[in-house]
């Protein structure tokens, strides 16, 4: 999770594009997702967010976050197909009837949550706080709340695998549990990971205090950001998408 949520550098066209209008067309393709019911849209939707990691030049990062979305869709699958009862019977108690909202399902999870990976992929956090306070007018310390909630969850994760270790050396097998008997393992774990946080978020506040968070304004940032001819193109790509969404629902 923290390499997925890890910034990769580069020059493609979603690196140039505004932040503001790669969180529109983020936004755009869920609402799309979710206003459609026709499998095949969604498939469509695939291919575009699947384009954009393309595009993007974060191919293999595309494919983690694919591969990573696939496990848990296939999981969600599979509950769904077995807690539907009606229709007729395909294979054991799996029905016809409940392999299609099944599969709707899925596609609709991996559609909406890959260009919000994406988005973090090709995007600083400190340029979409920015952008979103210049921008959208997004006071100063909504947008660093959501900054910084994004910035400690690799964070969080580096530290309960370092917890993780410190636990093997003493003898503790976490490679060797599997299922509720891991977890009832990891139980335990989040009370010092818990400790762990709330020093990290006192000591981050008292540094944002330190540093003036207070006097922080939409007009603070030294860096600007303006819309180009390529976030007009991505714009009228978004009007595209949600009107065909529309239509087809």
């Amino acid at each position: 999770m923290g390499s997925i949520l890890q910034y990769i550098p580069g020059n493609s066209l979603i690196h140039r594009m505004n932040p503001v209008t790669k969180i529109f067309l983020t936004v755009i393709i869920c609402v799309a997702a979710f206003i459609t019911n026709n499998f095949y849209y969604l498939l469509a939707l695939l291919v575009i967010d699947l384009l954009i990691g393309v595009l993007a030049g974060v191919v293999s990062r595309t494919w983690s976050i694919f591969r990573g979305l696939l496990k848990v869709a296939i999981f969600l699958f599979i509950l769904q197909a077995l807690l539907t009862r009606r229709g007729t019977p395909v294979c054991w108690i799996i029905t016809d009837v409940g392999l299609k909202p099944a599969g709707m399902v899925v596609l609709r999870l991996v559609v909406v949550c890959m260009p919000l990976a994406l988005v973090l992929a090709v995007t600083r956090i400190s340029d979409l706080t920015n952008a979103m306070v210049e921008v959208l007018h997004v006071p100063y310390k909504y947008a660093f709340t959501l900054a910084t909630a994004i910035r400690f969850i690799p964070k969080f994760l580096e530290d309960m695998n370092g917890i993780m270790e410190a636990q093997t050396a003493r003898g503790v097998a976490f490679d060797q549990a599997r299922g509720l008997k891991k977890f009832s393992m990891l139980l335990p774990l989040t009370a010092p990971l818990l400790i762990s946080s709330v020093r990290q978020t006192d000591q981050t506040a008292v540094a944002a205090e330190v540093r003036g968070f207070e006097l922080r304004k939409r007009t603070s940032s030294y860096k600007h950001y303006g819309f180009q001819a390529l976030d007009a193109c991505a714009l009228v790509i978004c009007a595209l998408i949600l009107t065909a969404a529309i239509l087809i629902h």
